[in-house]
């Protein structure tokens, strides 16, 4: 866990024992399931640290989440979500995703975990995009390398409540995702408010992160039904 330790001081954060042995249970579980169902291709310790919980963190400098409310819509094997619950226990997360099996594995590391504020719901954003307890009930939405921008835009700014924030994780190059997505933030009430570059610690992998701004209330024909915005991306 000193790679994590330190890796987290890089990111200006400091993370006690209990949190790292939170950490290191959250590793051991995911690795346990690995073998059952598909969580990740990276199983190597050292490179979950940095690609997966460094990475969940590095947004932590760029967005208020003391006390906020956050959905990590398609977020997997729990990333960002998890590392950002163990951080900042004041933040209330709900993570989405598709899979069932999935969401079983979520459910039993915030048990293991002993996680409170945080839960894990089985579905696909189009569906849960629309639901009264859910549209425009979030402070912020994330999603991490789930699709293009501007798909990932009509799945995530529902959610999130005017002046709230969408936080998209991306890969070193954006900037044609960026281009691609001004007819989709127009449409959904969205605004670019900042994009962040930044390497990795102890890696050099590149990242971008994309902060959109929720300027206005989402028009009530979106999301588009399943499978809609993936075939047929606003653009």
């Amino acid at each position: 866990m000193e790679l994590l330790s330190e890796g987290a001081k890089a990111l200006g954060l400091d993370l006690g024992k209990e949190k790292q042995d939170q950490f290191g249970a959250y590793t051991r579980l995911m690795l346990e399931w690995n073998d059952r169902i598909n969580l990740t291709a990276i199983t190597e310790e050292k490179e979950i640290i940095i690609k997966h919980y460094l990475d969940s963190l590095s947004i932590c400098g760029l967005a208020e989440l003391n006390g906020k409310t956050l959905i990590d819509v398609g977020t997997g094997a729990g990333l960002p979500g998890i590392p950002l619950k163990i951080v900042e226990e004041s933040l209330t997360v709900t993570l989405l995703d598709s899979l069932e099996k999935r969401v079983k594995f979520l459910r039993e590391v915030i048990g293991q975990l002993s996680l409170k504020g945080i839960e894990a719901v089985h579905g696909r954003a189009e569906d849960y995009g629309v639901k009264p307890d859910f549209r425009e009930k979030f402070d912020l939405a994330v999603a991490r390398a789930v699709a293009d921008l501007p798909v990932l835009c009509e799945y995530c700014l529902p959610f999130v409540k005017p002046g709230g924030f969408f936080i998209a994780m991306k890969g070193p190059s954006v900037e044609q995702e960026l281009e691609e997505s001004g007819k989709a933030l127009s449409v959904l009430g969205g605004e670019v408010a900042d994009v962040r570059k930044l390497v990795l610690p102890f890696s050099e992998y590149e990242r971008s992160i994309v902060l959109i701004r929720k300027c206005r209330h989402t028009p009530s024909g979106y999301p588009r039904k399943s499978g809609k915005p993936t075939k047929s991306p606003i653009r």
